[in-house]
């Protein structure tokens, strides 16, 4: 049972309403995550604003949902796993073995496997990753603006974990469990 209150729409802080509608409008459900964050209509705004503006950016979804794989298994977020297992396994299409080998911050693909262990470096070293870290990043035909956006989606990745873990949100997606907490 979720340790923080998950309201339902209707109890929602009524700044967070329109948000939480456009939301449901969006994906078709309201996802457990997003009522939680909604205690905070501040916070739920700047979640998905930093969201949205980074499915704007130069890294495909399927990369995206890989890398919030890489940051769920390492930050131990079973609400996390379970969210995006589901969604690239439904939503984006991605095999399921690729889906088990993002958990770990791997990939048949060199491009995609060298962009996962860089996110995993990124949240390993919080940030304070080796220049032969970056070197391997651009050798795999990432550019800075690539490095950026993968950084802020570890980052973003890290803040739902964090959340979620915090509040130990009741999963409303099928379950999937860590193999082992950081």
């Amino acid at each position: 049972m979720s340790r923080l209150s998950i309201p339902t729409f209707e109890q929602a802080h009524a700044a967070a309403q329109p948000l939480l509608s456009a939301v449901q409008k969006q994906l078709g459900v309201l996802p457990n995550l997003m009522k939680l964050a909604g205690h905070s209509p501040a916070g739920l705004e700047g979640y998905l604003a930093l969201s949205g503006a980074l499915a704007k950016g130069q890294l495909s979804v399927q990369l995206r949902e890989r890398i919030a794989l890489t940051v769920a298994e390492f930050n131990g977020c079973d609400y996390c796993l379970s969210v995006h297992s589901y969604l690239a396994a439904n939503a984006v299409k991605i095999p399921a073995r690729e889906i088990e080998a993002a958990r770990d911050g791997r990939s048949e693909d060199a491009r995609t496997h060298a962009a996962l262990q860089f996110a995993r470096r990124v949240a390993e070293s919080r940030g304070r990753v080796a220049d032969a870290d970056l070197t391997t990043l651009r050798s795999a035909g990432f550019d800075e603006a690539a490095v950026v956006e993968i950084v802020l989606n570890v980052a973003l990745n890290g803040l739902t974990n964090y959340l979620n873990n915090v509040a130990a949100t009741d999963i409303d997606f099928p379950v999937v469990q860590a193999r082992q907490a950081a």
